[in-house]
């Protein structure tokens, strides 16, 4: 009967440990998406994997309240806070959308300390997009 040799990297035989602060990140990408409803705030390192990411409705604002600037300002000095423990010092900002969270976010992100390369605003614009629906009839 042949002997059984252990797995080479099975979970039993493995550590595994959490990597949420495992990583050391000097430069990464801050994206927020404020829409008129919830501000989305994600930061990612530089090639694109996300390392956290907060809204207004994670931070324990429901309803309309979601949609408001303080709303935008908590759910990015969440992050900011997570990411700083990570050692970022250096970030690009890329904001989409119209809502109200934009300024209140992008003020939050420059009061944090962190070194800010370029903000971009990179909200879809249409070139004349779609036909709008047929006018209403009542």
């Amino acid at each position: 009967m042949a002997k059984v040799l252990p797995k080479i990297g099975s979970r039993r035989n493995e550590h595994i440990g959490s990597r949420k602060n495992a990583r050391k990140i000097p430069k990464g990408v801050i994206y927020v998406q404020a829409s008129f409803n919830n501000t989305i705030v994600t930061v990612t390192d530089v090639r694109g994997r996300v390392i956290s990411w907060s809204s207004a409705g994670a931070c324990k604002f429901k309803g309309t309240r979601r949609g408001t600037p303080f709303a935008a300002q908590t759910a990015a000095g969440t992050v900011i806070r997570t990411v700083m423990d990570q050692g970022m010092q250096r970030a690009e900002v890329m904001i989409k959308g119209a809502g109200l969270g934009r300024d209140a976010a992008l003020r939050a992100i420059r009061r944090s300390g962190i070194l800010l390369n370029f903000v971009r605003d990179v909200t879809p614009m249409p070139h004349n997009g779609c036909r709008p629906p047929k006018k209403r009839r009542v």
